[in-house]
């Protein structure tokens, strides 16, 4: 299974946090399962960072570098992920939500997200 993980999940995988659902921590430890995060998904970190709403305890550019050392692979943003928000209903208008959503629909991924207003948009979802 092919797994994306929503923001919320990229940081606590990497913080070890109690809040990462059990069934999400055996299926991103899966060895048969690939794992990805998303350039969406760090570039909301980085603006979340300059704005004060986030801090780290080690630099963004470490953690990237530790979950990608973790068999973690970045997905980047692609044209037909940005056409593919066109088929998305607007549930709600986060764009990083849906630049995480439409690439997951678009390439088949699971999504592994807290956000149960996930639920809403025609994607897999796992939590």
């Amino acid at each position: 299974m092919k797994l994306l993980l929503d923001t919320h999940a990229f940081m606590w995988l990497d913080s070890s946090s109690a809040k990462l659902s059990p069934t999400a921590k055996q299926a991103i430890g899966d060895p048969a399962n690939e794992v990805w995060f998303s350039t969406a998904s760090i570039w909301e970190i980085q603006i979340k960072l300059a704005i004060g709403k986030l801090q780290l305890q080690e630099p963004l550019a470490q953690i990237i570098a530790k979950q990608k050392s973790n068999q973690l692979s970045e997905l980047a943003i692609r044209s037909e992920h940005v056409i593919g928000l066109a088929g998305l209903p607007l549930v709600h208008r986060d764009p990083f939500d849906r630049m995480l959503i439409a690439p997951a629909v678009v390439e088949g991924y699971t999504l592994v997200t807290a956000d149960a207003t996930f639920s809403q948009y025609p994607v897999k979802l796992l939590w």
